[in-house]
């Protein structure tokens, strides 16, 4: 499976378990909402720089985040 949709679907799955919306998420990351779309559904390539942004929003450790990729 293509890294962008692991990626994606890791970050989505973490913000349902919070019970987030993409626009929450989105504000609380300081990202703008279409692009956390894009990087959801595996159709942009997402920065280190905005990983990190999305990561500390959803407010788990790196290697949480990375254990639960597939």
């Amino acid at each position: 499976m293509d890294i962008r949709i692991r990626i994606g679907k890791r970050i989505k799955e973490l913000r349902q378990e919070l019970k987030l919306t993409q626009e929450k998420l989105s504000f609380k990351a300081e990202v703008d909402k279409t692009y956390l779309n894009e990087v959801e559904n595996g159709k942009r390539n997402i920065s280190i720089v905005n990983l990190e942004k999305i990561i500390r929003a959803l407010e788990v450790k790196f290697e949480v985040f990375f254990t639960g990729i597939d």
